[in-house]
């Protein structure tokens, strides 16, 4: 199978906005970006310089449901020409960092089974939750491990800044 995560049907329309949210609705419909209703945003995207962004639903869109059983896959990517964010959408009370890293690192190979992580200067990987929109720090070390592991900064906090 071969997924192209760049260009298909599921990419949203790029938005300049400066301010929006990411949404992940219960059940099997795909995480979407909005502006309109910020009490359903699990993470809040900061565009200051109004940077053209497309947010590509990856988990019930890019990767089917069926597809790629026992393999984990995060909630969507954020993109420009020079920026790769994966994210993933968490509405948990516990226990869901280390899912949520997981299902970032899976879909992080993925990516690069089919593209060239390469081409994209900025490269971060998103683990947020709506329940917890403040988090502890994840130690040095884990987030050393991850970048060596797979060239992408590890951040686990409900802001995306692009920059």
């Amino acid at each position: 199978m071969s997924l192209d995560f760049l260009r298909n049907n599921c990419r949203e329309p790029e938005r300049h906005d400066t301010r929006f949210g990411l949404c992940d609705p219960e059940g099997v419909s795909p995480a979407y970006s909005d502006l309109e209703n910020p009490r359903n945003w699990v993470a809040e995207v900061i565009n200051k310089s109004g940077l053209g962004l497309t947010f590509t639903p990856v988990d019930n869109c890019v990767i089917k449901h069926n597809e790629l059983p026992g393999q984990g896959r995060c909630d969507g990517i954020l993109t420009t020409s020079r920026h790769l964010y994966f994210v993933e959408l968490k509405d948990q009370r516990r226990y869901w960092t280390a899912k949520a890293i997981e299902q970032l690192e899976s879909t992080i190979e993925i990516f690069k089974a089919t593209h060239d992580i390469a081409e994209f200067r900025h490269r971060k990987a998103f683990a947020c939750n709506k329940c917890h929109p403040r988090f502890q720090v994840l130690e040095a070390s884990e987030k050393t491990r991850f970048f060596r592991r797979h060239g992408v900064r590890l951040h686990v906090e409900a802001t995306i800044e692009v920059r």
